[in-house]
């Protein structure tokens, strides 16, 4: 269900939708793919953009599949662009997901939130329980921590 306020959302793989164990598949991040099928159900479009091809791509692909996620395009921007040497990688997306943002990654309830503050129907239940240990929290910001220095702040 694809609306006009639809948004295009990259989403990383390794450290984002999974704990980084690359080539391997970690375990699954908190809330992510209880997160990603509510987005989906808000009628977003969901690209993984993820480093990982060949082997470990088509698992990466699979376990979200396994886990009830199909993503619209795989490291492309719709699922029948032609990836060939002159193909630029760059996604052409509303929002990118990645651990790799400037302030690290948010955590999938956070960007619940910040993506649909309205609320909505999100589904909170754990797949995975283990799933919490992998989620931190700072108390200090984003711009805190990029500037972070020995002393304690």
């Amino acid at each position: 269900m694809i609306t006009e306020n639809s948004l295009t959302i990259a989403v990383d793989f390794d450290g984002t939708i999974v704990e980084h164990k690359y080539p391997d598949i970690g375990n699954e991040m908190l809330f992510a793919f209880a997160t990603l099928k509510a987005l989906q159900k808000k009628g977003h479009k969901l690209i993984l953009w993820t480093f990982r091809n060949g082997a470990a791509l088509d698992a990466a692909v699979a376990y979200c599949k396994s886990n009830g996620i199909e993503f619209y395009a795989i490291n492309k921007n719709f699922p029948e662009e032609e990836i060939n040497a002159s193909t630029s990688r760059k996604i052409n997306a509303d929002i990118f997901i990645d651990d790799r943002n400037v302030g690290g990654f948010l955590g999938w309830s956070e960007i619940w939130q910040l993506l649909h503050p309205e609320g909505g129907s999100f589904n909170h239940q754990l797949k995975a329980p283990d799933a919490h240990r992998n989620f931190k929290t700072s108390k200090r910001s984003w711009l805190r921590n990029l500037f972070k220095s020995n002393d304690s702040l």
